[in-house]
């Protein structure tokens, strides 16, 4: 099965080819369950692949039979709904599901155009302040924006949160929206989605004030509610994984 943007029509040859040629062309830029690609088109675009691992056990019923949509297929469908808002993400491409036996899904590929912000937010690991100040600021804008757009990315971590600098400031793009929330963004629940970030405490404390007052929130009760949140995630996380930046309590 293949679905195309309408606007990516011309390039539908070279689409259908992606199951054959993802192993042996394009550049990895990220190989785990499942495995990213960037490739550059026959017609010059340079795009994104993202190959989905095949889902096994309860997942694969799940995911064939469209009990649960399956995530190339989230991660085609959503962007529409955030870019019609004003939430820049990767423009979708296309979305390839190979199928087997009793429809089974097998490898799903989604295709989107190759953001070019180069920066993630995992360089706020052990970030100074004067690199980290602004950021603060203007993420926790944009992380208001979003919520009070009824937009909630589930797994707002930093290797999902793109970003570049120029002369007009800081802009972001979002990524890996296959778990998102549309809908209500109350408070409590508004301010959790933000500790899962790195970064020094400060600049946390500096990002939730930020998005605090851009919503109308009580700061305090904000912060109250963040650091510790903050503090029990990623006490956590580091009694399995190995921290890779300093963690300030």
């Amino acid at each position: 099965m293949i679905k195309i943007n309408p606007k990516y029509e011309y390039i539908r040859q070279w689409i259908e080819k992606i199951p054959d040629i993802f192993e042996k062309e394009g550049t990895t830029i990220y190989e785990g369950r499942n495995k990213i690609k960037v490739f550059t088109t026959s017609y010059g675009l340079v795009v994104n692949v993202k190959r989905y691992h095949v889902p096994t056990g309860p997942n694969k019923l799940i995911y064939s039979w469209d009990i649960r949509k399956p995530k190339g297929q989230r991660a085609f469908e959503y962007p529409e709904i955030m870019l019609e808002k004003g939430i820049s993400t990767p423009e979708p491409i296309a979305l390839i599901e190979q199928r087997g036996f009793l429809h089974l899904l097998g490898f799903s590929y989604f295709i989107s155009i190759q953001c070019d912000y180069g920066h993630t937010l995992y360089e706020m690991g052990d970030a100074k302040p004067e690199e980290y100040e602004g950021m603060a600021i203007a993420l926790g804008r944009f992380a208001a924006d979003m919520h009070e757009k009824n937009i909630l990315h589930k797994d707002f971590t930093p290797g999902n949160i793109l970003w570049k600098k120029d002369n007009e400031g800081y802009h972001f793009a979002i990524v890996d929206i296959n778990r998102m929330h549309f809908g209500n963004v109350e408070f409590k629940k508004g301010v959790i989605n933000l500790t899962r970030l790195w970064g020094p405490k400060r600049f946390i404390q500096l990002l939730v004030t930020e998005y605090a007052i851009a919503r109308h929130f009580n700061v305090d009760a904000a912060l109250a509610i963040a650091i510790p949140a903050r503090a029990r995630f990623w006490q956590r996380f580091q009694k399995k994984h190995k921290l890779k930046f300093t963690l300030e309590l």
